[in-house]
């Protein structure tokens, strides 16, 4: 634990982190890739490219210098970093390297206001923290290959069936190259895959999650080819690339966004690539005759995957509906959706469970900013709201966008 002084000088910089974080992280890794190449195999190199991922760590730097001394507040977000950090192998080794080029590119930046006091104090404070995410990270280790056919660190799968869902969505069924089991895995976690795209100076990461029932003899991934300038670089080689036979490395399922351990009744929203956990957690409901409401939204029947899966296996006690945002003119002619237009509160609440409900949505930032203000103008409770999301949560709760 960080002596009162430590706790004391760290928390006195919140102010500068709020203001020069992001700065200091863009330099920090810009040092850190400079110095250790073989980092970028890590990392998402397109958030790096976007800043999404500089403004994650800083949003985390600042948060820890505001609760160093309640750490109990930052105790969600430190098991979901960790988790993020088991699915791509991160090992104590890497801590140090970290903690260095951390220092460095707040003297960089803070300059003469960075002084030996300061960085003493950070020093001693990010060692403290160092400390928690390896003890955290080597218990879901543990956990991890506790589980029936699991493993630590990558392993090679092959991909034994390729399955195109939509026109943007294909789903990639994968085994242990080795012939050894598949892992366990709970509904709603992911994994990270790794893939060396030729022309390409390091390896690419990314997580994707499961799309399937745990218990299967393939894991199953659903992936949305990705648009844009530059266009999704692993999601792009995965569609055009990757074919039955062809192998690549994954890391063991990890993650926390899973259902809760209680009776009261799910609903599941979800919007566009953001269905692929909650199918895992839908299928899973079915399974145990539990009532859930399934709200799967989408611009049309040409980007709408997994349509005729989930109709196969609803049941009495379960429900699904299908909201398309802009349908076409063969969609009104097919009446292949419930509603159109965007998700309402009428919409919902016309499915809604009669029984208080745990809600789990997933999709693209600005459906989950629209979709948390929905929920929360329909008074649903914080403690019943859930979902994942890899950056500062406020991010959901400050802005306000339309769905897209």
């Amino acid at each position: 634990m960080a002596s009162a002084k430590t706790i004391e000088i760290v928390k006195s910089t919140a102010p500068v982190l709020k203001e020069h974080g992001e700065t200091i992280t863009k330099v920090f890794y810009q040092n850190i890739f400079s110095k250790h190449p073989e980092l970028k195999n890590i990392f998402n190199m397109t958030h790096q490219a976007k800043g999404s991922q500089p403004r994650v760590l800083a949003n985390a730097i600042f948060q820890y210098a505001t609760y160093i001394d309640q750490l109990d507040m930052l105790s969600d977000a430190v098991s979901t970093i960790a988790h993020k950090h088991s699915s791509l192998s991160i090992t104590p080794e890497m801590y140090p390297i970290v903690g260095e080029n951390l220092l460095l590119a707040i003297k960089e930046v803070l300059g003469d206001a960075a002084t030996d006091e300061i960085i003493d104090a950070w020093a001693e404070a990010y060692g403290d923290l160092a400390k928690i995410f390896i003890q955290t990270e080597e218990t879901i280790y543990h956990t991890q290959e506790s589980r029936s056919g699991g493993f630590r660190g990558k392993k090679t799968f092959k991909v034994v069936q390729k399955t195109v869902e939509s026109k943007i969505i294909t789903s990639f069924c994968l085994q242990p190259a080795d012939g050894s089991k598949v892992p366990d895995f709970i509904p709603g976690q992911y994994i990270a895959l790794s893939v060396e795209i030729p022309g390409e100076e390091h390896l690419h990461t990314r997580n994707y999650s499961l799309s399937d029932l745990p218990g299967k003899d393939t894991l199953r991934i659903s992936v949305k080819k990705e648009p844009g300038n530059p266009a999704g670089i692993v999601s792009n080689f995965l569609h055009s690339d990757i074919q039955v036979g062809d192998t690549l490395e994954i890391g063991m399922p990890s993650g926390e966004f899973t259902l809760k351990d209680n009776d009261k009744p799910v609903v599941l929203i979800a919007g566009g690539v953001g269905i692929t956990p909650l199918l895992s957690m839908y299928k899973t409901l079915n399974q145990e005759n539990k009532e859930v409401v399934l709200f799967q939204c989408a611009i049309n029947s040409d980007v709408h995957a997994f349509s005729n899966e989930i109709k196969a296996i609803s049941t009495g006690h379960s429900k699904y509906k299908v909201i398309f945002s802009d349908p076409t003119a063969e969609d009104e002619r097919n009446q292949n959706f419930d509603d159109k237009g965007l998700l309402t509160a009428e919409m919902l609440q016309a499915s809604w469970p009669d029984k208080p409900s745990d809600v789990y949505f997933c999709g693209p930032k600005p459906f989950m900013i629209y979709t948390l203000q929905l929920l929360t103008e329909m008074g649903i409770n914080e403690e019943n709201i859930h979902y994942e999301f890899f950056g500062p949560s406020e991010e959901l709760r400050t802005e306000s966008l339309p769905v897209l």
